[in-house]
């Protein structure tokens, strides 16, 4: 599974998209939800499955969510893995995310649908890629530092047989 590791890395990907449908719901998520930097990401990173592996459009709601999500942090993966499965069922005519998976997020994963719909549609100038450069690397930074460190002073760990803590 391919994992995006930096900022810059999901810059390049983003800019290989022709389609800028991912930044007119990320726009309209800015602008109904201001303070939610989480969820303008997922309306931004929204199609990045199929931009990783193309073609595998069963697959790509995981796929997205699985790439970002040692970058940008559970929620963001979450949404993203959410908003594509909740827009996928409603393609296939099959029932709604299920709400136990959406959990706290169902409303979010709402506003993502909405503004995923509203985006098809709309005329909306949503500016330019690097305009989310700095968000992303807001959300990166956090992430990374509420991310449990595995140890703090080795990154690869106590060498076995050590007690955790102990040196």
């Amino acid at each position: 599974m391919p994992y995006v590791t930096s900022v810059v890395e999901l810059m390049d990907l983003l800019r290989t998209s022709r389609d800028d449908h991912a930044l007119r719901t990320a726009a309209l998520i800015r602008r109904s939800h201001p303070s939610d930097k989480e969820l303008q990401l997922a309306g931004l990173l929204h199609g990045i499955g199929q931009l990783l592996r193309p073609g595998d459009g069963v697959r790509h709601a995981v796929l997205a969510a699985e790439a970002v999500r040692p970058l940008l942090g559970e929620r963001v993966a979450r949404l993203v893995r959410l908003q594509a499965s909740a827009a996928g069922s409603d393609r296939a005519g099959g029932a709604d995310v299920p709400g136990d998976d959406a959990g706290a997020d169902a409303d979010a994963v709402a506003t993502l649908r909405q503004a995923h719909d509203a985006a098809a549609g709309s005329g909306l100038d949503a500016g330019v890629l690097e305009d989310w450069r700095p968000l992303l690397e807001l959300v990166a930074a956090g992430s990374c530092r509420a991310a449990p460190a595995r140890n703090a002073i080795d990154p690869l760990g106590s060498p076995r047989g050590s007690i955790a803590g102990m040196p």
